[in-house]
């Protein structure tokens, strides 16, 4: 189990987990998870952390075929600059490897903004906490977990 997954079921949130083969060559974790659980990928979001210009980690939570909107990011959250995180500042603050970031149960829990598509769905995957391991939520109840909000961040 993950931290991620402890959460939910602490939380008795409804949930389903998938699993699947994880190949390191892979060039997207995300697009690998959307081959390999045969999911549009409108309904698998990948969660992405920046840092803001005020030395800030923030959770960006989007379509794995979008990218994001470093401009809007920041201005969702009230800064003028954003910028992705380094790898060992977002393992050191989530405590999940790069491409296994899950929005739930981080180490440090980080302010968390959604792309408003993810209400689009009854449910969204997002990772679990691992590579190849991928959570089946219903997205109201993922945000409210997290205390996110949503804005236009993908682009």
């Amino acid at each position: 189990m993950t931290p991620g997954i402890n959460l939910l079921k602490k939380a008795k949130i409804t949930h389903k987990i998938h699993e699947y083969h994880h190949d390191s060559s892979s060039k997207s974790f995300g697009l690998e998870a959307v081959e390999k659980l045969g999911v549009p990928e409108a309904r698998i979001f990948k969660t992405l952390v920046a840092m803001l210009d005020s030395k800030e980690l923030i959770v960006g939570v989007i379509p794995v075929s979008s990218s994001l909107n470093l401009k809007q990011l920041a201005k969702a959250a009230a800064a003028k600059k954003a910028t992705m995180a380094a790898q060992s500042d977002v393992e050191r603050s989530t405590g999940y490897v790069l491409g296994g970031v899950s929005p739930l149960g981080q180490k440090k829990k980080l302010k968390t903004i959604f792309d408003p598509s993810i209400k689009e769905h009854n449910t969204i995957y997002v990772s679990a906490g691992r590579r190849g391991l991928e959570i089946e939520l219903c997205p109201d109840d993922l945000v409210r977990l997290v205390s996110g909000v949503l804005a236009d961040i993908g682009q």
